[in-house]
């Protein structure tokens, strides 16, 4: 496996961006997130999305011009875009940009995207706002797919529908980017194209069983994800599964009702500053209390002692920046089908 430099793969992933149509403001954004999916581990969420994202664009479901996002201005901690889908990691950077400086004044600031394309890595979004001892919450959820079914059900009928949040400490920053549904759908879909069973029996087939065989998901009728919790737990993350769609695709008001296609996303984020509310070293002294308990629990194996959400990609990313980012060849494969399409071809080969 070779390791790649953020450089070159920022400076190969705006070319194709840009070749397709998107502007350069969307280019380096949407090619920054993807980056950052790879730095912290995410494969099936970063760098591999490039070739997806590069043939929508030109045949037109994915936008890449930043002046075709109109928003509604709701109250001074407010506002509603409509993102005309437009590449996701650009709508979301730049809600969280208003989020945040909605939250510098009041304390919070809300948004709330509609019509938005893929958002990629949520939990890539985090660090700079949780550097800034921001408190920053996404969630997301595809209108134009049905994977998860509800529990105690077997059609289909919503996504995993993550959320993700960053929360400030000096002892060990929290980075959490946790799906509704057991696993994601990129896992399930990875497994199943290298043929590979799932660590868990997290498939429920169109019968009702459950199943490790990612080929059971994409069967016809289709299976589908269970629900966070499994078939003895789901209930909860069935609850919160609905929860996301209430506050992306209702509260935007687009979402399956509209009966949309492609690929797509409703999105809210959220941004807190808790120095207009406890303070932050308030706010700093309590989770850093918190932090340093779980770290410090007696761990179950010696040889595993607890970690905290987020670390493990943290060391990660360190790691990367310093020795170049190690892409799995499911990864190199996708980009390379990109970059053969373009006039870039032959670039991965010197």
């Amino acid at each position: 496996m070779k390791r790649y430099t953020t450089t070159w793969l920022n400076d190969t992933l705006v070319n194709l961006f840009m070749e397709a149509g998107a502007s350069q403001e969307v280019s380096e954004v949407t090619s920054n997130i993807l980056i950052e999916g790879d730095l912290l581990g995410h494969h099936t969420h970063g760098v591999k999305l490039a070739n997806g994202y590069f043939q929508d664009l030109k045949s037109g479901h994915a936008k890449g011009d930043h002046k075709l996002l109109t928003s509604k201005i709701i109250s001074p901690v407010a506002e509603l875009f409509d993102g005309n889908f437009i590449l996701g990691p650009y709508l979301v950077q730049k809600a969280l940009e208003n989020s945040a400086s909605s939250a510098r004044k009041h304390g919070i600031g809300i948004v709330t995207i509609k019509r938005s394309h893929h958002i990629a890595c949520l939990a890539a979004y985090l660090q700079s706002y949780v550097d800034q001892n921001l408190v920053p919450i996404i969630m997301t959820s595809d209108p134009a797919v049905k994977s998860v079914a509800p529990f105690g059900g077997i059609t289909p009928v919503y996504t995993p529908n993550p959320i993700a949040m960053g929360i400030p400490s000096r002892e060990q920053p929290i980075i959490m980017d946790v799906s509704m549904s057991t696993v994601t759908n990129g896992s399930v879909a990875k497994a199943n194209l290298q043929n590979e069973m799932l660590s868990h029996p997290v498939i429920l087939t169109n019968t009702g069983k459950t199943s490790v065989n990612p080929a059971d998901f994409f069967s016809d009728p289709q299976g589908s994800i269970l629900p966070l919790g499994g078939v003895e737990f789901g209930h909860k993350g069935f609850a919160m599964g609905l929860m996301v769609e209430a506050l992306t695709s209702a509260l935007g008001g687009f979402g399956r009702k509209d009966e949309p296609t492609g690929w797509g996303a409703s999105v809210t984020v959220l941004v807190i500053d808790p120095s207009l509310f406890s303070g932050t070293e308030s706010f700093l002294n309590e989770t850093d209390t918190l932090v340093k308990a779980c770290l410090e629990s007696r761990s179950i194996n010696p040889q595993s002692p607890v970690r905290m959400p987020g670390q493990s990609g943290l060391k990660c990313r360190r790691n990367y920046l310093e020795e170049g980012v190690l892409l799995p060849r499911d990864v190199v494969d996708e980009l390379k089908k990109a970059i053969d399409n373009s006039s870039l071809k032959g670039c991965m080969d010197g």
